[in-house]
């Protein structure tokens, strides 16, 4: 047998050595792993994975698998063993490594981020939002005398990785409307009458152009604030720590108003 023959032989032999793990894919584990093998956005070790779990599926041998693709043949052996394991789509992600100990302790982060859910205004600046380089700022100072020495050193890119990971917002405020008028749906059916009795009046109108009636005439009555002095209804809410949520009902402060009206129709 010449020596050609014989690499071939042993390539078979160990190929066949190899096919001791069976790896079970269901249709979306398949559909996820060709899409992530498609992708040209994904990290590189994950495609790659990817193409090994789907590769190995149709040829379950870790060194010809191994040969085809350019890899050893281990790195194979440990993708589909953590495939059989942890799952298909699991074992594409690489694993936790133990890195550098943290060094602001759980307690700091939550007495950042209660922090960061106040007004700045109750802790005496003029702000009405937090920015995170005043909060850095403020978590600086008095973050030591508070028990958290950690704090000392604090950063405005750490402050934002902080909130970011509870998603937390202080720089954005959403509104709100609370509708506490009991009477509001008799009222706003009222008025959707009025306007739904103008729309018939004015296709009485249109029918009946040849015989003149009695004129009709319907005006807008409201009642505007001459002075721009306005504060909201009810006090900010701070139950959602994402963002803090603001009124939109607003009140006139100022003792000054103008009476506006106008025709809605004359028929």
């Amino acid at each position: 047998m010449c020596a050609g023959g014989i690499e071939d032989e042993g390539l078979k032999a160990m190929a066949a050595w190899r096919r001791a793990i069976e790896v079970s894919l269901g249709d979306a584990d398949v559909e996820g792993l060709r899409s992530i093998a498609q992708s040209r956005t994904e990290p590189a070790s994950r495609v790659e994975r990817a193409r090994i779990l789907l590769a190995y599926r149709e040829d379950p041998s870790f060194f010809a698998l191994g040969r085809a693709l350019g890899l050893h043949h281990q790195t194979v052996q440990r993708c589909v063993e953590r495939a059989v394991v942890e799952g298909p789509m699991a074992a594409l992600d690489d694993r936790p490594r133990p890195g550098k100990e943290p060094t602001i302790t759980i307690e700091a982060k939550a007495w950042l981020t209660s922090l960061a859910c106040r007004k700045a205004k109750e802790l005496g600046y003029p702000h009405e939002l937090w920015t995170t380089r005043l909060l850095a700022r403020h978590a600086r100072e008095h973050g030591p005398a508070e028990g958290h020495a950690c704090l000392a050193n604090l950063a405005q890119g750490t402050v934002c990785k902080i909130l970011d990971q509870e998603e937390v917002k202080p720089h954005k405020v959403r509104y709100y409307l609370e509708q506490r008028d009991p009477e509001f749906a008799e009222k706003m059916a009222e008025v959707l009458c009025v306007y739904r009795t103008v729309k018939l009046l004015k296709k009485a109108a249109v029918a009946s152009r040849k015989k003149p009636g009695d004129p009709v005439a319907i005006i807008s009555y409201d009642e505007k604030p001459g002075i721009q002095a306005v504060a909201t209804t009810a006090p900010d809410c701070l139950l959602n720590p994402a963002c803090m949520r603001r009124s939109r009902a607003i009140m006139n402060t100022s003792a000054t108003a103008r009476s506006a009206c106008w025709p809605v129709s004359t028929c």
